[in-house]
């Protein structure tokens, strides 16, 4: 009788065990964040295990409906934040069976949905993350100016890194690379749009993230003829400081940083989402190799001109990591059709740049550098057809044979408005000598 008792109190032990076991194993949905965006949203639930689940949508009204096996939560979701276009909110709703969680989305509209988790990432955990998107629409550009109906705005697209999910870098005193990023951008974009004859396009104008795939395609939209992706840079260590610029590079980074930014932007799609992979066909492939081939390698030498302009200026505002241009392999940097570069504008990871960073008239300075640098190169090597082409001298070397008259005929001026504008005493020219040509 007493070996069946303490049978029947060991088995009462071990059920007791394993009760407790499966409650604190069991998944708590500690979190959950709704990132907006123009096009789309992004709704992140924080678990504290990876998830099982399952989803499916419904009409009249239009829900979207995500059950997590096994998970628990004492959220009140009536309290979060949301700004979405495209989520009315976010609750929970009666489960279909114990042990499961079920969460609805209430959406303004059909949408495109995808759903993935992800493993943890610093500074997160398990994430279960839904990316909606309106198909039906895309990024807002703003119209050209109507000075003109033939001549057009030079367009540059303003890239602030990272953004929602992804805060970047992140400084001693947790600044988030993000957030100065976003600051510096918007500077550069108002100053672009204050310059006659030029516009900018941001990939993105708030605190979400793109994926890097997508901010060259929005470039690519708005047919920009510049991306310029602006970062702040970290390190493994304190010590490194300085403002770089990063043009492409087909092979490895050769400098230790240049390889941990690498590292940095893989790391980035990982806490961003899934990075859609641009998908192309064999034959598609080898019929564009040839083209592309020429379009990467005009894009790669802009991008290189532009990189010194912009590392002149900001040489003048603020300590240069490097004085020329790095190469490295970034996704935001891979458009064979776009000249591409990465500004850099300091180490956040060291602590006094990561105070001058988040100061607004270094943000300024900085902002002036990369703005005059853009505007330097395109008043030098001006679009076709843009109006600031229709602005801008011409300019002509002198060969054998050519006279002033000869000159003046070929562009269409008078000799006298030659001569006026190269201040020439006489008709002498010679043999490879400038001169500027003015507009009739």
């Amino acid at each position: 009788m007493i070996k069946i008792e303490n049978l029947l109190k060991a088995i009462l032990v071990m059920l007791t065990l394993c009760i407790s076991f499966v409650v604190h194993s069991a998944t708590k949905l500690d979190g959950v964040r709704i990132w907006a965006a123009p096009e789309s949203t992004r709704v992140v639930f924080d678990l504290t295990h990876a998830p099982k689940y399952t989803y499916f949508n419904l009409t009249s009204p239009y829900r979207l409906v995500v059950d997590l096996k096994g998970t628990t939560t004492s959220l009140n979701l009536s309290k979060l934040a949301n700004n979405s276009k495209l989520v009315k909110r976010v609750r929970i709703s009666k489960p279909p069976a114990k042990g499961i969680l079920r969460l609805v989305i209430d959406l303004v509209k059909p949408v495109k949905a995808n759903l993935f988790s992800l493993p943890p990432t610093a500074p997160y955990g398990n994430r279960l993350v839904l990316d909606l998107d309106d198909s039906r629409s895309f990024v807002t550009v703003s119209q050209p100016s109507k000075s003109t109906q033939k001549l057009r705005d030079v367009v540059v697209a303003i890239d602030a890194g990272h953004g929602g999910d992804d805060p970047g870098s992140i400084g001693p005193s947790g600044i988030y690379e993000k957030k100065v990023v976003l600051e510096i951008a918007k500077k550069i974009a108002a100053k672009i749009n204050a310059t006659p004859g030029m516009r900018a396009v941001m990939t993105r104008s708030g605190d979400y993230f793109v994926n890097l795939n997508k901010r060259s395609e929005i470039a690519r939209k708005s047919k920009a003829d510049l991306l310029v992706s602006i970062h702040a840079d970290a390190f493994t260590s304190p010590q490194p400081r300085g403002a770089s610029v990063w043009v492409l590079s087909m092979k490895r980074a050769n400098s230790e940083i240049g390889r941990w930014l690498e590292h940095k932007e893989k790391h980035s799609e990982l806490l961003g989402g899934a990075g859609e992979i641009i998908q192309n066909t064999d034959n598609e492939q080898y019929l564009a190799m040839t083209l592309l081939d020429m379009s990467m390698d005009r894009s790669m030498a802009i991008s290189h001109n532009i990189a010194d302009d912009v590392l002149a200026n900001l040489g003048k505002v603020t300590k240069l990591h490097k004085h020329k241009p790095e190469s490295a392999s970034f996704a935001v940097l891979k458009s064979p059709d776009i000249p591409s570069i990465l500004v850099e504008t300091g180490f956040i990871s060291n602590h006094k740049e990561e105070r001058l960073l988040s100061q607004r008239q270094h943000q300024n300075n900085i902002a002036n550098a990369v703005h005059k640098g853009i505007v330097k190169y395109f008043e030098n090597n001006p679009p076709v057809n843009s109006l600031m082409a229709s602005k801008s001298s011409r300019k002509h070397n002198v060969r054998k044979g050519e006279s002033l008259s000869v000159i003046a005929h070929r562009y269409q001026v008078s000799v006298t408005s030659i001569k006026k504008v190269n201040n020439l005493k006489s008709n002498k020219i010679r043999i490879g000598q400038k001169l500027v040509i003015p507009r009739a």
